[in-house]
């Protein structure tokens, strides 16, 4: 497997004047106690902002993620991205040591402390109450349970995510914004049972399958990286941030 470069994954450096970018610790009552997070936020704005939470894939908080969160900050939302490592020590420094890490971390704990990175944006004396969740791989996951956890959320955004159960369908209010990839056969797989339901249900959503791409397509500090499909679905997420989060 090749590692991953993170240098090709920085399109909005920390040090650009538009955002400002630390590290905070937020509670979780239902997950680990306190867990540490990567927060952005634009610096050109006036008065409260809908925010985004941003989690990352099966690996912790790594640079790619991060950087993940400057675009949306970029793009005029207050981002936090969660390290659902924090119990663990944090992100180790390389996806091979987080992948065997998350695999060690309980998982209800896990998606309690990405649902409490949620409430406390909700609770933000800096948004105005709105928030959307976008996620990556295992994040998409998290992306799609939070939309049946969450009823108020105002949008969710998953990334090649693990579909939920058919019968929790009906619990979504967010409108969802699907990204799956053409050789993705293991999420793929459960994905017509997942539209089935969406549309008997009469959700607000938007599915796209981007041909001749891999699960991870978005991730531009890997070889599955695709430019033109992860171009694509990033304008069609912040476009959908712009019309259910303004």
């Amino acid at each position: 497997m090749l590692k991953p470069n993170y240098a090709l994954a920085e399109k909005v450096k920390f040090t650009d004047p538009d955002i400002f970018a630390e590290y905070i610790s937020y509670p979780s009552v239902n997950g680990h106690g306190q867990v540490r997070g990567y927060l952005v936020k634009p610096t050109k704005i006036t008065g409260k902002v809908p925010a985004v939470v941003v989690i990352h894939e099966n690996r912790g908080l790594n640079p790619y993620i991060e950087d993940v969160a400057r675009r949306v900050a970029k793009a005029g939302y207050i981002a936090l991205a969660p390290d659902g490592l924090s119990s663990v020590g944090g992100y180790p420094g390389n996806d091979d040591e987080g992948r065997v890490l998350q695999q060690t971390v309980d998982p209800q704990k896990l998606m309690n402390d990405f649902f409490a990175a949620i409430e406390f944006m909700q609770k933000s004396d800096e948004t105005n109450g709105k928030v959307g969740i976008t996620g990556f791989c295992y994040g998409g996951g998290v992306s799609n349970a939070a939309a049946i956890a969450y009823p108020e959320l105002a949008c969710a955004v998953p990334f090649y995510g693990r579909h939920p159960p058919a019968i929790d369908v009906p619990k979504i209010n967010a409108p969802l914004l699907i990204h799956l990839a053409e050789y993705d056969q293991s999420i793929n797989e459960g994905w017509p049972v997942y539209e089935a339901a969406l549309k008997s249900n009469n959700k607000v959503f938007e599915a796209y399958i981007y041909p001749g791409v891999n699960h991870g397509f978005h991730n531009d500090s890997t070889p599955r990286y695709d430019e033109r499909s992860a171009d694509l679905a990033w304008q069609r997420t912040l476009s959908w941030f712009e019309k259910y989060l303004s």
